[in-house]
Parts: C-alpha cells; structure tokens; sequence
C-alpha cells in the first residue's frame, strides 16, 4: 500500500468502505449531487437487533490499498455504487458492460454492488432489477436514499455470514494462512505443518475475526477476539500482525470510550452494539462461548478502572492510558518493516487524535513528529501538498498553532514547486493565508494597535511579502497592494531603513497600476481584506481643533438673565443630565464654528522614513453637518520631528460637528484614518458646535498693519493692528473701510471705542468715536517745566513716547443674527509720539489793557530738524535743532467763571481736589484753544500745535483770569487802553471811569484820585505838572456801591495847558471799604493822553 489515507480515525476500523464512482461521462455536478444523498445515509439500524452498521463512502480509493483488506478488513472495498447517464436504449449494454468492467477491479472484495441510470426510460428501465435503478433524471429519484439502505443490508447479510464462518471454524490445521501483498514470496517454503506456522494461522486469522465483529457492530466480541490474537501472535513474534492486533483493540476501545468520535466530525454516533454484554452477542452462533477467554490471562490492564462502569459491559476494553500505549507498541512493531510506512503513518495519526481529545499535547506531538519522518515510496507533489496539510491540521488540533502554520506554509510553497509545470499560485495563496493566525498574524490592522507586539516579526514580514508575491502571479494587483500596505502599517517599526525604501518603492509600482483604496476586498473563500489606513505615514500625535480668527469667532447675545438661553431643562440642578453629558463635555470644545465660514484643525505629523514623505490629497473626516473638506498636500523631510500641519474644511449645515479622523493618499494609497484608531493621540475634543451663517467683515485703514500686537487687559482680541509715528501734537487722520466679504447681509453694526493704555502721560484727542467710519488721533505728551537733561541730544529715542486705543465692530446679520449671534471685530491702534516743542518756562506781563496781558513762553526745540512756532496773530519764530527761544503772546484774559458746569460734576468727584484739578485742566484747554500755537517742520512737511497744558501755574492762571472788578476809562467817551488818546490844547478833556461788579457782593463805595505824569523813557518820571495839566473841577472820583453784575460811572475833566504825552494814573484812596478786597481788583489801566497844539 502506497497511498496514505490522512482522514484515517480510530472509529473507521468499525466501517464498510463502499466506492461511489460515475461511468462513462458523468457531469461532475450531477454526480456530486448524487454522491451527497448517498453518503447521508452512513449507518443503519439492523433489522431485529441494536446493532448499527457504519458506512464509509469514498469517490476515489487506489485499488492497491484494497490488497490490504485482510490485513485490515475496514480497507477492503465491499460495497461499489456506480452513477452513469443513459438516454437511449442502444446505449444500454455498453453501459452495463463498463458497470462490469468497474466491478472487476475491486472484484475479490465485494460483497455486493449497485448501478444507478440516469435518463433511460422505456422497456429496459421497466424491467425489475436487484442490481440495477433507473431513473428519470437526477431532479426525479427520490428513492435514492431507500435503494442505499437496502444495498447496505444486502452488505450485512454478507459480512454476517462471513463472520460466523470464520468464528465457527474449528479446523485447526486447516486455518487459512492471511497475508498482506509483501509476505506472499517470503512465506514460500515454509512448514505448514509446524505449531509456530499454525499459532501464526490463528493469530491472524482471531485478529481478522475481530475486524469483521467490530464491523458488525459487536463490539465486546471484537474486544475478546483481539486480546487473543495479541496473546497468540506475541507467541510467534508475527510483529506485523501482532500490531495490527493491538491497533484494532485500540480502535475498538476508543470507539467505546469516545462515542462521540476523534475525527471531528458532527453528531454523536450511536453504539448500540457496545452496550451488549458478550453473552448477548454470542446468542447468533452456538459454540461461541469457546472464543471467549478470561481477560485476566490476557492484559493485566485490561480492565476500565472506571468502577462506575459495569465491569460486564466492557470488562476487555483498554483504558485511556493504556489505548496510548498500545498505539506506541503498534507503531513501533510497524515501524520494522519499510512496506508498512502507511500503516504506521496512518496509526500516528489515529493516535494524535485520540490524544487531542484526551488534551495530552506533548504525547501528540511525539507521534507527530515521528509520522514526519516516515519515509514512504517517492510521493508525488499533490500527495506532499496533502502530508503537510494533514500534518498542519492536526498541529492545529493539539493546539501547536506556530508548528500548524509552518507546514502549512510548507505546503503552500509546495504548490509552486519548480517541479510543477503548473503552479497552483490560488492554492499557495489560500494556504499562506490559513497560516497567518499560527504567526500571530491578523488581516486586520486594529490588531495590531493593541499593547505590544505579538509573533517574530521576521517571520510574519517573509509571509507577508509571500502573500505580496503569490497574489501578483494571481493576476490581482489589488491583493497585492493591500498585502503590501499591510506589511508597511504594521511593521514599520521592524524595518531597516533600505527595507523602507525598497518596500515603499515596490508599493509605488503596483498602486501606479492599481491605486490601494479602503474597500473591503472579498476572497473566492468568503474571507475579507478589510482596508488598511495608513495611520503611521505619517504619524499623528496630536489633532486640535483650532477656534475661528478672533474676527470671525461668533458671540451669543444674552438673555435678559444675563445667561445663554442654551439650556432646555427646567431644573437648576440634575445629576442625571450632569451625569448624563459628562462625557460628552470632555470632548466637546467650547468655541463654535459658523456655517460657511473656513474651520482649521491643527495636526501634530511627524516623517518616521528615513526619506521624505509626499501626503496628498490629506483632509478631514467629519460627520454630523454636511461639510466641504480642502484637501491639502504637505511633503516631510525625513525623520522630521513634530510638524504642525493645518486642514481645512466649511460646514455647509448647522448642528454638532464631529471631527472623526483624517484622509490621506501616501505612496498611491488612499486611506481613512480614524482618530479611535490612532494609539497615543492626544486631543482636547473632537466635537463642536456650527452656528448659523452669519457676514463677514473685512477691516482695511489709510495707515499700515503694524507688527506690534495689542494686548488688551479684557482678554478680547485685536484682529487688526495699525500703527503710526507721530511728533506730539500732530494730528493724523484715520479712516476705516469696512467690507461685507460673506454671503449674508450686515443688518446691525455697533461701533464703540476706548483707550487702552495711555503711557507717560499722554493725552489724545479725537475719542470717544465721533464717527463710524473716520477718526482723528491727536497725542498730546503733557510738557513740564523742566529743562532739558545735559548731554541729551534732540530726537533721542529715550522720549518716544506710546499711544494704544482700540475701534470695536460689533455686527450681525442673516440667520446667525435671527439665532441670537454677533462678531466683533477690533482695530488696534498703536502710536509712537516723538517729542516735537517744549515750553520749558511760562510767565506773563501786564497789557496796557486790564482785559489783556502778555504771555511769555521759553519754547525748546527737541527734534533733529529745524522748525518754526507761530501762535494766532504772531509773527513765525524759527528754531534750530536743540534751540530754545522766548516768545511773547499778547492774549485777552479770561472769564474763567463763565465755564458751564456740567450736571454731574459735582457727584463725580470725590473731593474738592479732585474738582478744582479738573477745573484748571479745563482752563489749560480753553488757554490752549485761544493762543492756537502750531509747529512746522518744512523739511518733513509735518505740523502740529504746541500745548501750555499742564504748565499753567496758579500764578500765572490769576494774571490770565479776569478780576471780579471790571475798570474802563474813556477818555472823550473813547476807551484808551490800546492807544494814546488825542486832544488840543487848552480843549477840556473828559474822563469817564466805570466799574463792572461781576462778583458775587456788593463793592463801594469807592474813591479815586487821578495823578497825572510824564515818562522820559529813560526810568525818570515828573509828577509836579501844576503848570501843564488842570482839573475841571475835582480831581477825587467818587463810586457808590454797586451791586452784583451792576454798574457804576464817575466822571471829570481835565485841561492840558502844553502838548506833549502825558500819562495819568488812577489811585484809590485807602479807606474801609477797599481793605477786604484782593489788590488784584483794583488794576486800572495806565490812560495816556497826546496833547496836540490847537488849531490856528
């Protein structure tokens, strides 16, 4: 026998094998069709008895193996069922001839056979026949299965009959001698005679005899007959037999203890027979009880140490230890003979699977690794494809999953042999597969991002790169592309960095005709590739969604609670929903994105090739809101480190938006990569909320963007930043130009401003916000009178002052605005202020006038460039780098008291400091505003004003300030303040003085005298002018009292005797009612008088 059966199992000792073969041309379905109603029906009841009879079907069985049928009888062929086609009636003895011909070749052993047509009808098919069923077609024949069960009782009928002759034969000396093919030319010549030959003769033919019981259903008899064949042929050392002895007792005992069987297959058979006590059994044949014997002289371990077992039912059975000794005694006595390497090839492998289920590994793989080196006959590759895949199942069975999977993978390279003209490259494929689960291998990526790695990494890239190899020369280049991915994703760690290249560049030839996508790929054997995303090309550490620009970020208006009307329970406080959205909150961020508008989600990638990486086509995957993702390429430098990477997209729906991952095409895959998927990300939510749309305002200015980035203290931020130098006190105007760059119409805009910092004392002017779209920005560094520090040079940095304001837009509009949503939009405004003029000292000189007076200012020029200084209705005074000069201003006092007071000023202040600071600021600004001092640079073309604000001393304030007592003197009804007052000679002159009470009491009354003098301009006055000048009249002025804001008037007359310039001085006489009042009160301008000859 040269023809290994692998399926071999214990419990197929207790079988009939029956061939089931097709003549002539059979289609291979229909005959597949007929072989699986035959075969279900693989054990009957016998009639009158609880005996089973067991059946074994086999579609091909080599006819050299049915030679051993005596040496073990369940390899004889008994039973032939043929299946042919036949249409007509002319055809039918040829059929039957070849039926015949079929018989021959298994004719010695049959017992019986049967010949189904299909497809004659008429006379022929009429005609009753025992051997032969016709049938219509193979969809018409449903008494297949009867006509099977009936063959089988005509087999029982047969082997029964042969059992009881061979149980019954009392010739000793005419017991046929059995023997197995080899043993024919070897027991030529021997003593037939003699008591070694006749033991021989008995001890096989007890051991047939206990094949044909155990085929028969008696089990105990079975048991009986081979414990006296194993006695009788250890006698005479017939090592073959005496195994084949011990191997059916092995088999008779596992069919005992293991009714379920060892060869996998479903459903528990019945055994019926092994339930009988032998003296049962033996009521078929009298005499019978001569066979049986004690099993105490036969084993000493024949009894099942199983008390709870009646010792009468199974008192020659083995136990399960002992079934496993006698298979290894079995083997190891076929073992000495080279033409039985099938027979103890096949014992192996009973013994394993017995063993498995007894879960006794190590033993298993003993009698494994002793099938595999049995050395048969020069086998062909389809039958060593068959050894290592039999060899690989039943590693499986023992739970040797790594030692399964290497023959398997044997096998596997076995069908690409270079032998095979052929090459089976599906069948490689489907083993290589079937061999990865032994490997610690997976088709699916996940796998392997769970804890550490599993397997020799080694070994799984060879298998990979195996399955690369097999499904190219499959002719599927999507198999490839997808295997090939799958060794790059999950053993990239493993890699040199030549394999990276060498790999990716073998990925980039095979995606350039067939592109790797994320469709799961289905396989002939129903398994499925599922896609492999390219989570590590490159590597994500980190996802943040990023808020909108601080333009852009939408704002809830609030409610009249002053809350966001988001919540929708009615309680203050549920632990179920706190509970409940708990987890949600911890990925859910709390910034929104707006419907149209462009959201960025910011990636932290880095390159682990040792070569740069290309990304293409790299976008976000969301779901929730419908959303338009912009896919984005990036190229990484090799092994590059952290490598922030932005993807944008535009939600074109409102609602909850979750970002799910991330899509990719690397090397010409495409991959999804989903954010669950990715082990050691890090990401702060991946949830947020999309408000309705709203417009979109884009800022522009007359000055440019500045580099210097406002920091408000309120935590708002500037979108924009403009920036400006300034000298102080020039002015710059700002204008603004606001754009509506969205899609939705701008319904409400709200424009406020404020200063945000104002640093050394720096005033502006121009806030708050006169006007939505101009602004004028006027700084102003307040000056004091300090000189400047020695060695300071004009234009030094160390004096440049700063100015930052901020212009808020706050609008809305379109279906955000219905919802309840605005932005904000600011400019930040940063200005530089050079020192331009100083005032480094302020005093003032008395006017001819009292209503006027001189205001002298030491003015210091601090720029780098020269300048001119002119104030209202003075000439131009030029300065030079570094130059200070004085200048004279002749101003009109000021009526200070007549400032309005605002309604809340008095409530504003906390004290009267606080008030009168505020009040002599506000008279520095009204000085200011009248002198109207301005600047010119003509170099630059720049000007400004110079402001005396904040160098005004009480002092020089009351010099400016109107007295409470108003003084006028008119001279002939004309004032005679500003100039010399002419009259003739010998004309009396009259002189009016009138007083103005503008304080708040009553003044008077008053007397005044009047001296007349002359001034020689050379510092000598003449006061005795008797000759020169006459009073009409009295020379005393006399003023009652004059009430609050009245008025009052003295008048007289003087005459002048000569010409010249005379000066009169008006003094009050000192008494009582001028004592109380300041000095300040009683100032009267100086009256000259120009007398001139009179007329001829």
């Amino acid at each position: 026998m040269s023809v290994p059966d692998y399926m071999q199992c214990a419990e197929d000792h207790q079988t009939l094998l029956v061939v089931v073969q097709p003549v002539g041309i059979v289609s291979e379905e229909n005959f597949f069709k007929i072989y699986k109603r035959i075969s279900s029906v693989s054990q009957i009841s016998v009639r009158d008895s609880q005996r089973v009879l067991y059946i074994r079907y086999r579609h091909h069985y080599p006819p050299e193996n049915n030679e051993w049928g005596d040496f073990q009888t369940h390899r004889k062929v008994v039973g032939l069922i043929t299946i042919t086609d036949c249409f007509s009636a002319k055809d039918w003895p040829q059929t039957f001839e070849k039926f015949h011909v079929q018989k021959e070749i298994y004719g010695s052993t049959l017992y019986d056979s049967r010949l189904f047509v299909f497809g004659l009808q008429g006379e022929i098919a009429e005609q009753p026949r025992t051997d032969v069923a016709f049938y219509p077609g193979y969809e018409d024949c449903g008494t297949v299965e009867k006509r099977i069960e009936d063959f089988i009782e005509s087999l029982f009928i047969v082997l029964e009959s042969k059992r009881l002759d061979r149980a019954t034969d009392k010739s000793g000396d005419k017991i046929p001698l059995l023997c197995v093919p080899f043993e024919k030319k070897d027991f030529v010549g021997l003593d037939t005679d003699s008591r070694h030959y006749k033991k021989r003769c008995q001890g096989r033919m007890r051991k047939h005899v206990g094949d044909l019981c155990l085929q028969a259903g008696m089990l105990q008899d079975s048991l009986v007959h081979y414990h006296m064949s194993v006695e009788l042929l250890r006698s005479v050392n017939d090592f073959l037999w005496l195994g084949a002895a011990l191997e059916g007792l092995c088999s008779a005992s596992v069919i005992y203890h293991y009714p379920g069987g060892t060869g996998g297959k479903t459903g528990a058979r019945r055994f019926q027979g092994s339930s009988l006590p032998a003296e049962a059994a033996n009521r078929h044949r009298p005499g019978a009880q001569e066979v049986l014997i004690d099993p105490g002289a036969l084993t000493t371990n024949g009894i099942n140490p199983d008390t709870s077992t009646e010792i009468g039912r199974a008192k020659n059975c083995l136990s399960p230890e002992d079934i496993i000794d006698k298979y290894k005694e079995a083997i190891s006595y076929y073992s000495k003979y080279k033409n039985a390497g099938v027979i103890e090839l096949e014992a192996c492998v009973k013994a394993v699977r017995v063993l498995a289920i007894q879960k006794r590994s190590m033993e298993a793989s003993e009698f494994l690794q002793n099938a595999v080196y049995i050395n048969l006959r020069q086998l062909s590759e389809e039958e060593k494809i068959q050894r290592y895949s039999i060899l690989s199942e039943l590693y499986e069975l023992i739970g040797f999953h790594r030692k399964s999977a290497f023959f398997k993978r044997v096998a596997a390279m076995q069908c690409v042999a270079p032998s095979i003209s052929e090459p089976g490259w599906r069948a490689c494929y489907k083993l290589l597969l079937e061999t990865l689960p032994g490997y610690s291998l997976s088709l699916d990526p996940q796998d392997f991002n769970k804890g550490t790695h599993r397997g020799w990494a080694a070994v799984q890239m060879r298998l990979l790169h195996e399955l690369v190899y097999a499904s190219r020369r499959m002719g599927n280049p999507a198999l490839s592309v997808r295997h090939l991915s799958f060794l790059l994703q999950t053993m990239l760690d493993f890699l040199s960095d030549q394999e990276k290249k060498d790999v990716t560049q073998s990925l980039e030839n095979y995606t350039s005709k067939c592109p790797g996508t994320m469709e799961l790929i289905a396989l002939p054997d129903g398994l499925t590739l599922p896609p492999v995303p390219f989570t590590k090309l490159p590597i994500v550490r980190r996802v943040k969604l990023l808020n909108l620009p601080a333009s852009l970020r939408p704002q809830k208006m609030k409610s009249l609670l002053g809350q966001s009307t988001s919540t929708k329970s009615p309680f203050i406080y549920s632990p179920i929903i706190a509970h409940s959205r708990g987890e949600e909150r911890s990925r859910k961020i709390d910034f929104q994105w707006v419907q149209g508008d462009v959201c960025e989600v910011q990636l932290m990638v880095y390159n682990p090739m040792p070569f740069e990486l290309r990304v293409e086509n790299m976008g976000l995957l969301t779901s929730g809101v419908e959303f338009e993702s912009l896919p984005a390429a990036l190229s990484l430098p090799a092994e590059s480190g952290l490598y922030p990477v932005t993807l944008v997209g535009v939600p074109q729906t409102t609602g909850t938006i979750a970002v799910n991952g991330y899509h990719t095409t690397v090397f010409g895959v495409f991959s999804d990569c989903l954010l669950d998927n990715l082990p050691g990300v890090k990401t702060s939510g991946s949830t947020v909320e999309v408000v309705p749309a709203l417009p979109r305002l884009q800022i522009s200015t007359s000055l440019p963007r500045s580099a210097h980035s406002l920091q408000p203290s309120s935590g708002d931020e500037i979108s924009t930043n403009v920036s400006v130098q300034l000298y102080n006190g020039e002015t710059q105007h700002l204008v603004v130009k606001l754009e509506n760059i969205g899609m939705e119409p701008l319904e409400k805009l709200e424009v406020t401003s404020k200063i945000l910092t104002t640093k050394d004392s720096i005033s502006v002017s121009g806030f708050p916000l006169c006007s939505p779209f101009r602004q004028v920005v006027r700084p102003r560094v307040e000056s004091k009178p300090v000189n400047p520090a020695e060695g300071s040079r004009p234009g030094d940095r160390g004096h440049v002052k700063t100015l930052e304001a901020i212009l808020n837009f706050k609008y809305s509009g379109g279906p955000g605005h219905v919802e309840g949503y605005y932005r904000n939009l600011s400019l930040g405004l940063h200005v530089e202020v050079e020192p331009s003029v100083f005032f480094t000292r302020v005093s003032t000189l008395p006017a001819t006038s009292t209503r006027q007076c001189h205001l002298l200012l030491d003015v210091f020029n601090s720029t780098e460039h020269e300048l001119t200084v002119s104030a209202r209705s003075n000439e131009e005074l030029i300065l030079h780098a570094g130059e200070c000069q004085r200048m004279a201003i002749q101003v009109d006092k000021f009526n200070f008291e007549s400032f309005p007071e605002s309604p809340g000023e008095k409530g504003q202040f906390a004290n009267s400091k606080e008030l009168e600071e505020e009040r002599q600021e506000a008279r520095g600004l009204e000085i200011n505003s009248k002198l109207d001092i301005h600047w010119t640079i003509p170099s630059l073309k720049r000007t400004g004003e110079a402001s005396v604000e904040g160098l005004l001393s009480q002092l020089v304030l009351e010099h400016l300030q109107l007295a409470p007592l108003l003084w006028d003197v008119l001279v002939d009804g004309q004032p005679c303040d500003r100039e010399a007052a002419a009259c003739r000679v010998g004309d009396p002159v009259r002189l009016e003085v009138r007083l103005t009470n503008r304080s708040p009491c009553s003044v008077g009354p008053f007397a005044l005298g009047v001296v007349p003098f002359q001034d020689h301009q050379n510092g000598v006055h003449t006061y005795d002018l008797r000759h020169a000048v006459s009073f009409v009249g009295s020379g005393t002025f006399y003023l009652d009292e004059v009430r609050p804001s009245g008025q009052a008037a003295c008048l007289g007359a003087l005459l002048f005797l000569c010409t010249g310039d005379f000066f009169l001085r008006i003094r009050f006489h000192e008494d009582s009612s001028s004592r109380g009042l300041p000095p300040s009160w009683f100032r009267l301008p100086s009256v000259r008088v120009r007398a001139l000859g009179a007329q001829a």
